[in-house]
């Protein structure tokens, strides 16, 4: 699993949001200490929330399943753009059958779990697959044989507040062991001086 962050808003547009309901422009220093603290103090501490939605991340994601991608789907105050089985699936078409045993050359196509016959039947629904689509079956039928554990990629926008509930929610233990991965890596390619805003949504960040 790769996560890269592509693009975010400066802190001072958030400030400079807030500050337009009070017109205290003249206060601000730029996205410096001084409007780092207003974002924390209205945005956390005064749970006026809705001002972080100002700030806004766009995450390239690569690796990670489609089971996971039904999770990533549930946080509704975000944008995905995903890669498309009915465009992309003959990258599986002039592939030789795998090897059940051979996890590593799978591993290009699904995500592997620490359980052995997990992986075993996981590969052999890939191989189901592959038949299905030498046999010409269009990729729009053929998908429906997808195992979960395909891997996908997407582009990921969403909003600070939205990502602070998402951090909150899948960095926990109870979380979908792939999730608190991608939380953890979403987390960590954040900018430095966003960072404050986040911390206390990572309830893994211990461990």
């Amino acid at each position: 699993m790769k996560v890269k962050l592509l693009h975010y808003t400066p802190l001072e547009v958030c400030a400079h949001a807030i500050r337009t309901c009070w017109q205290s422009f003249d206060k601000s220093d730029h996205g410096g200490e001084v409007d780092r603290a207003l974002i924390d103090r209205v945005g956390n501490k005064y749970k006026h929330a809705s001002t972080l939605e100002h700030l806004v991340y766009t995450f390239y994601i690569q690796g990670i399943s489609r089971a996971l991608l039904q999770e990533l789907a549930r946080h509704r105050m975000a944008s995905l753009s995903v890669k498309s089985t009915r465009y992309t699936l003959k990258e599986l078409k002039e592939l030789e059958p795998f090897d059940i045993n051979d996890f590593e050359a799978a591993s290009k196509y699904i995500v592997l779990t620490e359980n052995k016959e997990v992986n075993k039947a996981s590969i052999m629904a890939l191989n189901n697959l592959q038949a299905l689509l030498k046999q010409g079956i269009s990729n729009d039928i053929a998908k429906y044989a997808l195992p979960e554990c395909y891997k996908t990629e997407l582009t990921w926008t969403i909003n600070a507040r939205s990502l602070q509930n998402f951090l909150a929610l899948r960095s926990a233990k109870s979380a979908l062991w792939e999730i608190r991965s991608l939380a953890t890596k979403v987390f960590n390619a954040l900018p430095k001086d966003h960072k404050y805003l986040f911390v206390e949504y990572m309830a893994n960040l211990s461990e």
